[in-house]
């Protein structure tokens, strides 16, 4: 009595006391948004990630037949236009739905946030001469990336120049813009400016900011105009914010941002730390039946998506150890090892349930699951078992998604198997299919060992639990059947 008064009362502590904030901050119009917005990335993350693929095959004759022959320069293209600039997606598409959700058109709210976000970043790039002098330089590659000149000989020869000549070729390139802010780097800021200008141009419309055409007007026209005052004034202050920070900061704020916010919290969340929260978080809220995903996604996604795009970008070079820089933690490491065959990686739980039960309604329910399973969806376990509020499959259900963030952080981090490669693959990919797409072979071995750690961890809590509902349903039974036996002896 004493145990089950204990359960209640840590149940009630947490469904008044912790969750009823939690799920205010995530249903806010800002985190809503947020997670929302974000959608409209994805597509093109997954479509770009298919084109850094075939970039970057991953069989050295393959890979050298499409460079000589400037397919793989091709693929790079497609990869560059849409996975590579996943910052201009998330800035329209935060703008979009948080004025969407106040009830106004949301395309003009969508557009201003992506003027914003190339506002307020400082339009030029280095001078590729600069990059490619000197020993640590590139040199100049040919069309199909072979080095034709190699830093030092570039210096040698730039350094012949008259000086007004070097320095004109070595000026950074203006009115251009960098596509390393449009990626990874310029998440966290296309964020903030997303969630900034759908909150201020909702403000504005709501206070009638807006010019009003006559009834006469087609709609489409006077819908622009409805949108001029809110975009003019949010540009105009974006304006004068990039002027004050150029002129006072030399610099932007989406370099301000990355260096001040960005990069710190990149760093928290590719921690041993931060791995093992997020695997704990998922299936905490999921046992006091919230959804973990969800929550854990909404709040994590602007940190490791610029994590994925990182290591894509060394993936892409050639240069992808966690030595020069490559992250541990990323979207992938959330959706294809902690949320692995769904939240809490029940994989060993199905196993059990399919080869090993005997109660009916395990066995029931473990046909149900299997093939949901496989996609990694466990929406059957969690509410038909249930794992919800299930005291006697807690353990598990907790444990093995922290057990494996933890195992894999570490053999990546200590070099037996390499970083995740940046290739998004859709989280509904199955098991072992999804390990080669995210980390080629040694990836796939280590996510099948993965898949044995939940069965070893689950079937010995699986056993005792299936064994309570045996007993039940065999009491159930003789009960009926002693209420039948009456029954036939009154007749």
């Amino acid at each position: 009595m004493e145990n089950s008064s204990s359960n209640s009362a840590f149940s009630n502590f947490i469904n008044n006391k912790i969750l009823p904030p939690v799920m205010k901050f995530v249903n806010t119009k800002p985190v809503k948004a947020l997670q929302d917005g974000m959608v409209y990335a994805l597509p093109f993350i997954i479509i770009g990630s298919v084109f850094l693929i075939l970039s970057n095959i991953p069989i050295p004759a393959v890979a050298a037949v499409l460079k000589a022959s400037g397919w793989a320069a091709f693929f790079n293209q497609a990869y560059t236009a849409t996975f590579a600039i996943m910052s201009v997606w998330a800035a329209v598409g935060i703008a979009y739905v948080y004025v969407r959700n106040e009830g106004y058109e949301a395309l003009p709210a969508g557009l201003t946030s992506l003027a914003t976000f190339l506002l307020l970043q400082t339009l030029n790039i280095a001078s590729p001469l600069a990059g490619a002098m000197g020993k640590a330089g590139t040199g100049i590659t040919n069309a199909a990336g072979n080095v034709v000149m190699s830093g030092t000989a570039v210096s040698s020869n730039i350094d012949k120049l008259p000086k007004a000549l070097q320095g004109f070729l070595t000026t950074p390139v203006n009115g251009v813009i960098n596509l390393t802010w449009l990626g990874g780097q310029g998440m966290v800021a296309a964020i903030i400016i997303g969630i900034l200008v759908g909150w201020a141009y909702s403000a504005m419309i709501r206070a009638g900011w807006k010019i009003t055409l006559p009834e006469q007007v087609p709609a489409s026209v006077a819908g622009q105009f409805t949108a001029m005052i809110p975009a003019g004034v949010i540009i105009t202050v974006s304006m004068l914010i990039y002027a004050a920070i150029d002129f006072f900061g030399k610099t932007d704020l989406l370099q301000l941002i990355y260096k001040l916010l960005q990069t710190p919290l990149q760093g928290l969340s590719d921690s041993l730390g931060g791995a093992l929260v997020i695997a704990f978080l998922v299936p905490f809220f999921w046992f006091f039946g919230v959804h973990g995903g969800l929550i854990m996604g909404a709040i994590t996604s602007g940190l490791l998506i610029p994590n994925t795009a990182d290591n894509a970008a060394l993936y892409k070079a050639g240069k992808l150890t966690v030595a020069n820089g490559a992250h541990i933690v990323t979207n992938e490491f959330y959706n294809n090892f902690i949320n692995l065959t769904g939240s809490g990686i029940t994989i060993g739980l199905v196993i059990f349930t399919v080869f090993a039960a005997h109660s009916v309604q395990m066995k029931t329910i473990g046909k149900i699951e299997l093939v949901p399973a496989l996609f990694n969806i466990n929406e059957p376990f969690l509410f038909g078992l249930p794992l919800v509020m299930n005291p006697f499959l807690a353990i598990p259900f907790f444990l093995t998604p922290v057990l494996v963030a933890l195992s894999t952080y570490l053999v990546i981090y200590f070099g037996i198997i390499p970083p995740l490669n940046g290739v998004a693959a859709p989280w509904t990919t199955p098991a072992i299919i999804s390990g080669f797409l995210i980390g080629g072979w040694k990836m796939c071995i280590w996510q099948t060992i993965t898949l044995v750690m939940s069965t070893a961890i689950y079937f010995p809590f699986a056993k005792k639990y299936d064994k309570i509902l045996k007993g039940q349903e065999d009491a159930k039974a003789a009960a009926e059947a002693a209420a039948g036996n009456a029954a036939t002896e009154k007749a």
